[in-house]
């Protein structure tokens, strides 16, 4: 098992040459999330799940915590970019790796390309969290700071300059491998843990971790209730679901939760649309008050993005769950001021 200063071994790795051979997989599938969940398998850690005694008394469900910020990197955000960088064809590495990220992505990519004896280029927003920004320079990456607060417009920037100079362009959410990586071999892992879950509660920004797991759950089991988690201030699901079609972009948001900032991808929503059961838009000051109950009730440091479940099953905005219910933690990548300020908050 890797650990913070192991490169992950590509031995078998497989690339987009091999996997267009035969019967390729064609957009998302249950055949490229086992592909990706075989793939991850010893390259990432499977993460512990943790029984929440007090959630579960407040829910009347049994509640589990899906460990995710125990993850090499210190989020999930690793599984997708390992999986879509040994994709990689001669000619895409050579053109170079180029990709936006508010931090965990980039964490990810930088930790997978170094393996790869590659150096990404990774363009941030203006008001990344310095931890996430420092960790990705120390890994080897080119970190371009964007003159934007926000995700999207820095995204959009990104997009832009990769084509203008030819580099291969990853997505951190709107992409195929990426929702295997991420939320498809997360999905199989709880799955194998935990066969009796029937309730998924999880963070939404770009939705790429949502739609890989919905589409994994609701295939293994049809009744399964999915529970998307997103920032009041930047409601991409729910907007999208009223209006029938991806709010892809949105004004840029102030807030500490980076990941849940933004819009959401077109290939997301499309599965997210039909695999959905509900949404709970969450305050900042909720998501504070999660991250100060966790490490309060089991004594861990997360960030804000991955309070998202927490703060939805605390406010009672997560609505009705069935059966064993599974809360992802998303992960752990902060900053000692941020920190700071949200166990200073009340």
């Amino acid at each position: 098992m890797p650990n913070e200063l192991e490169a992950p071994d590509f031995s078998g790795t497989l690339t987009q040459e091999s996997a267009s051979e035969g019967s390729a997989p064609v957009g998302l599938t249950l055949e490229l999330i086992e592909n990706a969940s075989w793939f991850l398998r010893g390259r990432v850690r499977h993460t512990p799940l943790e029984s929440s005694p007090e959630l579960s008394e407040l829910l009347r469900v049994p509640v589990w915590l899906k460990l995710e910020c125990l993850q090499t990197t210190g989020s999930f955000k690793l599984r997708g970019a390992l999986f879509r960088l040994s994709r990689l064809s001669e000619e895409e590495k050579r053109a170079g790796v180029f990709t936006c990220s508010a931090g965990n992505h980039g964490k990810g990519v930088a930790y997978a390309a170094k393996a790869l004896g590659l150096r990404p280029t990774i363009v941030v927003p203006s008001s990344i969290d310095e931890s996430k920004y420092r960790a990705m320079v120390d890994m080897g990456a080119e970190v371009i700071r964007s003159r934007f607060p926000g995700y999207d417009d820095t995204e959009t920037w990104a997009i832009e300059e990769a084509r203008r100079i030819h580099k291969t362009w990853i997505s951190a959410f709107d992409d195929d491998d990426i929702m295997a990586g991420n939320g498809g071999s997360l999905a199989l892992e709880i799955l194998d843990d935990l066969p009796e879950a029937e309730s998924f509660v999880v963070p939404v920004g770009g939705g790429g971790l949502a739609a890989g797991l919905s589409y994994t759950v609701k295939a293994r089991r049809e009744k399964a209730i999915v529970v998307g988690c997103s920032h009041e201030l930047s409601p991409a699901l729910a907007l999208s679901l009223k209006q029938g079609s991806a709010v892809t972009r949105l004004p840029a948001a102030a807030t500490t939760a980076g990941g849940l900032e933004g819009g959401i991808g077109q290939k997301p929503f499309e599965i997210l649309r039909t695999r959905v059961d509900g949404v709970a838009l969450v305050s900042e000051a909720e998501l504070f008050g999660a991250v100060r109950w966790t490490f309060d009730s089991h004594q861990y440091v997360i960030e804000t993005s991955s309070a998202a479940a927490i703060a939805a099953c605390l406010s009672g905005k997560v609505g009705q769950l069935r059966g064993p219910t599974v809360l992802v933690l998303t992960g752990r990548n902060l900053s000692a001021g941020t920190l700071q300020k949200i166990l200073a908050s009340t």
